[in-house]
């Protein structure tokens, strides 16, 4: 009976040591779990690497031009003397009393006033000079070799006109010829009861009718003239009248008369 216990006991401890301490001593196995990732779809696109930084080629190094040295100012040249004429020509200088005077000679333009006209030929040329809010000046010059020159003076009156005139009276007519400068306006006729001088400021009445072809006349005593052109053209009595009421008007703003 002991016999049987112990054997009882001893397959108690066996059973104990399998199932308690055999499998407590084997350490589990560990399995390693690899993660892989997940791979790339096909509709994502690979992002391109950005592009490699260039460096800007360095600009072409340019050389200085040497400066210039500073040049030197120019000499004002003095004003060239005037011509002097030539032995056989004339030379004209021609200024006048008011600026801006413009100098023709034979119809060709000089210059402006004051100028200088050389190689002129000795004789007779024209002379015409405008001047603006003037009365422009025509006559005739002499030029002879040398030197000449002359001062035209706008603020001075002229007038130098004339012209043939028949004048009727009750009984008959007389011709004579009808003379106006800046002293005055004279009649000279054959018949010395009908010439007269005045001054143009004392002329009562100076009116031309050019429908009727005549030109009257009232001096400051009261005596009437009635003045018609020979050939019956009144645009000569027109001209005529013109011309003296230009001067009377000037010489009633005071300007003074010319004095040649």
């Amino acid at each position: 009976m002991l016999f049987i216990a112990i054997a009882a006991c001893v397959s108690v401890a066996a059973i104990i040591l399998v199932v308690f301490v055999l499998p407590s001593s084997e350490q589990p196995e560990t399995v390693a779990v690899e993660r892989r990732a997940p791979a790339a779809s096909s509709r994502t696109r690979a992002t391109p690497a950005p592009p490699a930084a260039t460096t800007p080629d360095a600009p072409p190094r340019l050389e200085a031009a040497p400066e210039a040295a500073p040049a030197e100012p120019a000499a004002v040249a003095a004003p060239a003397p005037a011509p002097e004429p030539s032995p056989e020509l004339g030379l004209l200088r021609i200024d006048a009393d008011v600026p801006g005077a413009q100098v023709f000679i034979d119809r060709r333009f000089v210059g402006t006033a004051p100028v200088t006209a050389d190689n002129l030929t000795p004789g007779t040329h024209q002379l015409n000079v405008s001047a603006e809010g003037y009365d422009g000046i025509a006559m005739p010059i002499e030029v002879g070799a040398g030197r000449r020159e002359m001062l035209l003076r706008f603020r001075e009156v002229r007038l130098n006109s004339a012209i043939d005139v028949v004048h009727r009276h009750g009984v008959g007519s007389c011709r004579g010829r009808l003379i106006a400068t800046p002293a005055g306006i004279r009649y000279d006729t054959s018949n010395r009861d009908d010439a007269f001088s005045t001054a143009l400021l004392d002329l009562e009445r100076f009116q031309v009718d050019y429908l009727a072809k005549n030109l009257r006349v009232k001096l400051p005593r009261g005596r009437q003239f009635n003045f018609t052109d020979p050939e019956g053209n009144a645009d000569r009595l027109f001209v005529f009248h013109r011309d003296v009421e230009r001067a009377r008007d000037r010489l009633k703003k005071g300007d003074a008369p010319a004095s040649d």
